[in-house]
């Protein structure tokens, strides 16, 4: 990769740039990836490249849902494993969260590359290369997961989703947390916990929150789950977007 200098302008931008291109060479990530990064981007800038308060409100929201979790299961895409191989691990560390392969561009060869890069970032155990169960009302190739994975799960973290993956997760009546960029998009608009922020911060900060948050009650962690109100999210996050300064 480019060395980029640390005081660039856009020195996280172009790293995660390098990321996905990286990922396009390791099979990884497919390369509609490298347009759905693009689109994310557009909105991340708008929004000052920054977390804003609500997005952390929702990660703190999203962490006390996967600790209460009876299974929770992240779910994991060509993207998310090129930007956050480690950091999505810790994650499933810190909340015993299972990690689940899912794409919709599936082929053996990218389910197997991405769950050997999930491995060598300290994962134990990947699912989704199974695939013994469906997802009811979806055609495509995101409808097949693992029967003792993300088609069992209560809970599910699904970044960077596909829309009607995250509408027919939601009519299985499994609790979603979608991390997206996007406000208006179908996957935001159909979450539990809508977290509009860019992945590459989402991640960390949700596995920040669970550790702080390892030894509150089960009361205090539902108390933070029922006080959070998703369309005050949402609200807040389209008015960031749309009162960004391009400055």
């Amino acid at each position: 990769m480019t060395e980029i200098p640390a005081d660039h302008p856009r020195h996280d931008s172009l790293v995660t740039r390098h990321r996905i291109e990286d990922g396009v060479e390791r099979g990884i990530t497919s390369k509609q990836g490298l347009i759905a990064q693009g689109r994310g981007e557009a909105y991340d800038y708008l929004l000052g490249e920054e977390t804003i308060p609500s997005a952390d409100e929702a990660e703190r929201v999203a962490a006390a849902h996967l600790l209460l979790a009876d299974h929770p299961v992240l779910s994991v895409n060509g993207n998310v494993a090129a930007l956050v191989p480690g950091e999505i691990v810790e994650l499933a560390e810190a909340t015993g969260a299972d990690l689940e392969v899912n794409l919709f561009n599936r082929t053996e060869a990218r389910m197997e590359a991405i769950a050997a890069y999930l491995r060598e970032h300290g994962a134990e155990d990947v699912k989704g290369l199974k695939a013994d169960a469906r997802i009811p009302g979806l055609e495509h190739e995101r409808a097949k997961v693992d029967a003792d994975g993300i088609y069992d799960a209560d809970v599910v973290l699904v970044p960077l989703e596909d829309g009607d993956r995250a509408e027919a997760l939601a009519t299985m009546g499994k609790t979603e947390l979608v991390i997206d960029l996007n406000p208006l998009s179908r996957s935001a608009q159909s979450a539990a916990v809508p977290i509009v922020d860019n992945v590459v911060r989402a991640v960390p900060n949700i596995t920040r929150h669970a550790r702080e948050l390892a030894g509150a009650s089960t009361e205090e962690l539902e108390e933070i789950v029922d006080s959070f109100a998703r369309e005050a999210a949402l609200d807040a996050a389209e008015a960031a977007i749309r009162d960004g300064d391009l400055q």
